[in-house]
């Protein structure tokens, strides 16, 4: 595929309002994206809102200033309102500008519409894609690193551009993925970002792409691109942290941390525990003592990737525990018992690891007693950390995508095959609404609700089981500013009015 070397592109990455803090780490997507432009020689600039409650001011000025007539942004779910709002301020200030949307919405609402065509049915995953058709000029699916130069071509006519699939020329194959660049950290104000692991100053790296299991709730179990496991070489990986590890002492803040923000490092053991060794012998030559973080999947855990992984700096594990019922574990789908968590708990606190619980709470047939013995789990094997969230329906999980509209009781509702149970949801308007994702303690709102539990009582009983688990585990009280890592497995305050823009030709 020709690469189009004379076209200047915007990545605009738009801001989470819904969280207290957004300058915790960047969003890498884009970034990899942008890094391929620049190595192609394209002039690319970054506008990084993250943190702006002014955004479309900054936009509105932006667009006055800069010749460049293409945008290209990344949205998460929770971010399309706030997406919406600068695809407006970008059609009034360059009306003939081209507007790009990648990123995970598009890709799992894509997906959502694909499967509804499989299906012969008319389901929310279409209804969602058909909104962004309405908005953008070009929709990416999957993998941006290649897409970006189809959908830049002047000459290419289609309105998505299919990087998502195995069979796509676009898709990044198992095996390709070191033939890319690292994220362009160059071209945003990195070190306004802030995140702290045992004391050690930590930025985020992606040492592997998608998840094979096929939880409930999870995005992109039927989407290739997020289901397909892709890792990259060790060596790749070890080189990506040198490199910005050297690059953060250049500029006087150095890193001496990173956060894996993979869904599961031990997806494949054998490969954590490889990095793990090279990780060591990596910080024998920097003359640096490092700490690292990351999610394991508690079933595949073992004591000897414990042990590595505390030698080599981590110093906290995430699990997605979500639930202490083994009838709950069994209806998400999530292949772990009650046992195997506490299993993993227990393999982790000998070897030295605090262990960090990530539970949920909402999932089809959830009642009073599931909740129980969620909160019962949490007190009995004593975690260093626990989150409580309310289950969402995002786009691209089977929660969602496979849920039915029901006329009558004017709601989604989603059956699992093998119990029974049942989940129920209203709609939501995600060009307009992000309050459903997570939500400051004390103002949760559910938007899904069970046969034994309303809304209200699930926000009830996830507030209540915060307050007990925490006081139990002598945990201070989660403030709205702790609101603020994309860490469940549901992943600064900077001066008003600054346009920081970064370019690079």
């Amino acid at each position: 595929m020709e690469k189009i070397h004379d076209i200047p592109v915007c990545f605009i990455i738009p801001p989470s309002t819904f969280l207290a803090d957004e300058r915790v780490f960047p969003f890498l997507g884009p970034l990899k994206v942008a890094a391929e432009l620049k190595k192609n020689g394209n002039k690319v600039e970054v506008l990084d809102l993250s943190g702006y409650g002014n955004f479309e001011e900054i936009v509105e000025q932006y667009v006055k200033e800069t010749d460049i007539k293409n945008f290209a942004l990344t949205a998460t779910t929770p971010q399309i309102p706030a997406a919406a709002k600068i695809v407006n301020k970008l059609r009034e200030g360059a009306p003939e500008g081209k507007i790009i949307l990648g990123g995970p919405h598009t890709t799992l609402t894509y997906t959502g519409m694909t499967e509804d065509l499989k299906a012969g049915r008319l389901s929310r995953g279409t209804l969602a894609y058909r909104q962004l058709e309405g908005l953008f000029d070009k929709l990416v699916v999957g993998d941006g690193e290649l897409a970006i130069f189809r959908a830049l071509d002047p000459e290419c006519k289609l309105k998505t551009i299919d990087a998502g699939n195995l069979k796509s020329p676009l898709f990044m194959q198992k095996g390709t993925l070191e033939n890319f660049e690292f994220p362009a950290r160059d071209l945003i104000d990195l070190d306004s970002y802030h995140y702290y692991i045992d004391g050690h100053r930590a930025f985020s790296v992606i040492a592997q792409l998608g998840c094979p299991f096929e939880c409930g709730f999870c995005g992109g179990r039927d989407s290739q691109v997020f289901r397909v496991a892709r890792s990259r070489s060790i060596n790749h990986v070890i080189s990506e942290i040198e490199y910005e590890v050297g690059k953060s002492r250049e500029r006087g803040n150095p890193y001496s941390a990173a956060m894996f923000y993979d869904d599961e490092l031990n997806i494949s053991p054998k490969n954590l525990e490889n990095l793990c060794q090279e990780l060591i012998l990596m910080q024998e030559r920097l003359g640096v003592e490092m700490r690292f973080r990351g999610f394991v999947k508690a079933e595949l855990f073992t004591p000897t990737q414990a042990k590595l992984m505390y030698d080599a700096g981590f110093r906290m594990l995430l699990s997605g525990v979500e639930s202490g019922s083994d009838e709950m574990l069994k209806t998400m789908k999530k292949h772990t018992t009650s046992l195997i968590n506490s299993i993993c708990l227990n393999y982790a606190k000998d070897a030295g690891l605090k262990f960090k619980a990530l539970m949920s709470i909402g999932h089809p047939g959830e009642s009073e007693k599931t909740v129980r013995e969620s909160v019962d789990w949490v007190l009995k094997n004593k975690p260093d950390d626990v989150d409580w969230t309310i289950i969402t329906q995002y786009p691209g999980s089977p929660y969602f995508d496979k849920s039915i509209y029901d006329d009558q009781e004017q709601a989604w509702v989603y059956v699992e095959t093998k119990t029974g149970h049942k989940l129920w949801s209203r709609a939501i308007d995600y060009t307009v609404e992000a309050e459903y994702y997570k939500g400051v303690p004390g103002d949760y709102t559910s938007y899904v609700w069970t046969k034994y539990l309303s809304s209200e009582r699930l926000v009830e009983l996830r507030d209540g089981a915060e307050q007990v688990t925490r006081n139990a585990l002598k945990l201070p009280p989660i403030t709205e500013a702790a609101v603020l890592q994309f860490e469940h497995s549901m992943g600064q305050n900077l001066p008003r009015n600054i346009l920081r823009v970064s370019s690079i030709v």
